[in-house]
């Protein structure tokens, strides 16, 4: 009786268990079953659609993935010029992706290529949009140097095609970017058929009258290709109604964009091969292991790590197998990438980053993703309450202090305007759009070259040349420099960092925490520049590991 008794408690305590562990199941195991209302998600009937088999952000064209993590930013072994230029700061980088290599001269020639397709420069409409990308090749002359031969061939001649491009100024480096995430994401929607296949090419040879912008189709996607976007739809097209990918599908990418001053700097250095549990062992001076700018392995001893110039009047060595294989540029991949896999972080070109320049790091305010150069922008509504794009015939053009027109809004494209009082009322982590001399660099940006100026406006804390430039009655472009004797500084709100030593630099350049800049307008035969895009989602890409027992990341 009592042996009966046990195995009937037995049997229902299974029936019950099986139950709850098929109602847990049920209520709690189901992506297709909201966890908030209880109704299905992605019902044929219909309700709230939403990719519920997302896993993480694919790898875009060209990128390597960059785990985030805390370093010492502008930590250096050689300070000589004792300027405090490079305040050692703790960060922390969130994780992003960087292109392998730094932009190439046949990369931007496609650039180039699909310009001069869509917005043919012999039609006066356009011509500026050309002429406004092209590299000022004009930098390699030199008055006391016979360098004709790059001038003429380096961005176009084939035996160049994987060098890097040089002669691109900070502006048409974040054009190009801007470019590039709308072909990439054009490719994407194609791909996964929410465009008709090779949509892309008939826009681009003018068989479609427009454009795609990421931007536009997001917010408005009846003004893409020139409104004919419903003629244009793939596969994905249901019942001939148009279905439009939105960001909630996970296939439009995040934009490309400059890497930030810290995200270059913490790539470089690529401590990740330095770890040791918590924490890193030891100090890299460069973005290789050891203090020498030559193999130490078995294989390769003695060959150069980079591409730099080592002596005056010595920018290779000597001609043999001693020698870094260049004397001006080399072509990507020549050397050795570091051990986030990113080649030539040293050494070949400086590059580019996002940032406006400071002399100090303001890390009280951020040590999370630090940039100085955030401008607040918010998308335009036009008068039917619709996101506004730019029609073809409008653009929006700028011209730089030396003259050269670029296009900063074309036809297509969202119409972006500075946040205002409406967006900024009451708020404590931003209280105007244009952010970027905020703080200044010191303590409150309490002090001003000329603090006694009745002006408010006019008591700053740099007191940097301000050349003009305007157009006379006649169209006429009328530059007037600046010849004033009482300049203190080169630094404003338009000079932005360049960072890495290059194929011109001594050894000293090649630690990735030196810094240097240039006015954003101008370009050099030594400074090229690479893309970055953010990680949206996870941390890490690596799975959860199990070592003696305890999950652990890799």
């Amino acid at each position: 009786m009592k042996q009966r008794r046990i195995t009937s408690f037995v049997a229902a305590a299974l029936a019950i268990g099986s139950l709850s562990m098929q109602s847990c199941k049920k209520s709690s195991g189901s992506k297709d079953v909201s966890r908030a209302t209880g109704w299905k998600i992605n019902a044929k009937e219909g309700g709230f659609q939403y990719n519920s088999d997302f896993k993480e952000q694919e790898t875009a064209p060209g990128l390597v993935f960059v785990e985030g993590g805390t370093f010492t930013k502008g930590k250096v072994q050689d300070d000589v010029m004792h300027d405090w230029n490079n305040t050692a700061t703790t960060q922390h980088v969130q994780s992003f992706y960087m292109d392998e290599t730094e932009v190439t001269n046949v990369m931007y020639l496609e650039y180039l290529d699909y310009l001069k397709s869509v917005y043919p420069p012999e039609d006066p409409r356009y011509t500026n949009i050309y002429e406004g990308a092209l590299p000022d090749t004009l930098v390699w002359r030199n008055r006391l140097g016979f360098n004709e031969t790059m001038t003429n061939n380096y961005l176009r001649h084939p035996a160049y095609a994987e060098y890097p491009v040089v002669g691109v100024n900070w502006v048409q480096a974040t054009q190009f970017a801007e470019w590039r995430t709308d072909r990439v994401n054009e490719a994407m929607l194609e791909r996964e058929g929410y465009l008709a296949e090779d949509v892309k090419y008939r826009a681009m040879n003018g068989e479609i009258g427009g454009t795609f912008s990421t931007e536009a189709y997001l917010n408005n996607p009846k003004s893409v290709y020139g409104g004919q976007i419903d003629t244009l739809m793939g596969k994905m097209q249901k019942d001939s109604m148009p279905t439009f990918a939105k960001r909630s599908t996970g296939i439009i990418m995040p934009e490309y964009r400059l890497p930030t001053e810290t995200e270059w700097e913490y790539a470089a250095q690529a401590l990740v091969g330095s770890r040791e549990y918590n924490n890193y062992r030891g100090r890299k001076k460069y973005p290789w292991e050891g203090d020498y700018t030559r193999s130490g392995q078995r294989v390769g001893r003695g060959d150069q790590l980079a591409n730099f110039k080592q002596a005056k009047g010595d920018y290779g060595g000597i001609a043999g197998w001693s020698d870094d294989g260049a004397d001006i540029t080399a072509p990507v991949k020549s050397y050795k990438p570091n051990d986030h896999g990113l080649y030539d972080m040293a050494g070949n070109v400086a590059e580019w980053v996002a940032d406006v320049y400071r002399p100090i790091v303001d890390d009280e305010i951020s040590d999370f993703n630090y940039f100085r150069g955030n401008v607040f922008m918010k998308k335009a509504i036009g008068e039917d309450g619709k996101v506004k794009v730019l029609p073809q015939d409008e653009i929006v053009y700028d011209t730089l202090p030396n003259g050269k027109i670029v296009a900063v809004n074309m036809p297509g494209e969202v119409k972006m305007i500075p946040v205002d009082e409406e967006d900024t009322y009451l708020r404590t982590n931003f209280a105007e759009s244009d952010a970027r001399g905020y703080r200044d660099g010191d303590p409150g940006s309490s002090r001003f070259f000329d603090r006694f100026s009745d002006e408010e406006d006019e008591r700053k804390m740099y007191n940097a040349p301000s050349h003009t430039i305007e157009r006379d009655e006649e169209g006429n472009l009328v530059r007037e420099y600046d010849k004033s004797n009482s300049r203190t500084s080169l630094i404003n709100n338009e000079v932005r960092v360049y960072k890495g030593g290059s194929w011109r630099d001594r050894a000293y350049w090649l630690d990735p925490a030196q810094r240097r800049y240039l006015p954003q307008y101008m370009a050099t035969d030594y400074i090229g520049f690479r893309c970055a895009m953010s990680r949206v989602g996870s941390k890490s890409k690596d799975k959860n590991k199990t070592v003696r027992g305890k999950k652990v990341r890799k």
